[in-house]
């Protein structure tokens, strides 16, 4: 997780902390990608807080990183999952031209639930984004996920479903919602594993590329286990000679 420990919005769901954030460290970018190179990783997800106090949200930050991080190994995977830059045109851009294998921007719940759930954050403006993701750059692979048993509906979560598929998101995660503190959101119901598995079928009936589905899976749950198609390969493959 990049661009500190604070964050600008109260999720209900969310246990990072909500308040004035910090000056964003300039060399953070070149640590993440040296601690990267030491861990011989072939697979990140770079996420952040959510930076409303910034101009663009936070995304020459995330540019800068998957650029520093991409410096040290061509060849890896780079997973990102972004806020939603309160749906700014050029942060999104930013973003998309740092060229990240996976755009990663997470729905969390249902249409009628996101007043609740989510802090600042509007269901369409967020399907919006991925969409506008998938504009920008057709060659990244776009990804979304959902908590559930925060009392949604069989009949609203798979409305979502088509409403990611619509917006061309490939790939899909559903994981139980589990309560940080009691302070935050209560668990309405603890989900089945049976569900998790009937929802994935479904989910993969609709067109979903690849869906990780089940009690324990968050939005980078083996993250590595989906290989998207190389994208750089491709283009070695068809360019002139």
């Amino acid at each position: 997780m990049i661009a500190g420990e604070r964050c600008t919005r109260a999720c209900g769901f969310c246990a990072v902390s909500t308040a004035k954030p910090f000056v964003l460290d300039s060399d953070e970018p070149a640590r993440v990608a040296e601690a990267i190179r030491r861990m011989k990783l072939k697979h990140v997800v770079i996420t952040a807080v959510a930076r409303d106090d910034l101009a663009d949200g936070g995304a020459n930050h995330f540019a800068e990183t998957i650029r520093a991080t991409r410096a040290v190994d061509p060849e890896i995977v780079i997973e990102v999952l972004t806020p939603d830059f309160n749906g700014k045109e050029h942060a999104l851009r930013l973003v998309l031209e740092a060229r990240p294998d996976i755009f990663n921007h997470n729905l969390e719940t249902v249409e009628r639930l996101t007043p609740v759930v989510r802090s600042r954050a509007k269901y369409r403006l967020s399907l919006d984004v991925l969409r506008r993701a998938k504009a920008l750059d057709p060659g990244a692979v776009t990804k979304s996920g959902l908590m559930l048993g925060l009392g949604e509906t069989e009949t609203e979560l798979f409305q979502a479903m088509d409403d990611l598929r619509e917006s061309d998101v490939q790939v899909l995660t559903l994981g139980q919602y589990l309560r940080p503190t009691p302070n935050h959101l209560p668990v309405v119901e603890y989900i089945r594993p049976e569900a998790f598995e009937f929802y994935k079928e479904i989910a993969e009936q609709k067109g979903f590329e690849y869906v990780a589905s089940g009690p324990l899976v968050r939005s980078s749950y083996h993250a590595a286990d989906y290989h998207p198609t190389r994208r750089r390969s491709q283009e070695k493959r068809t360019a002139p000679p």
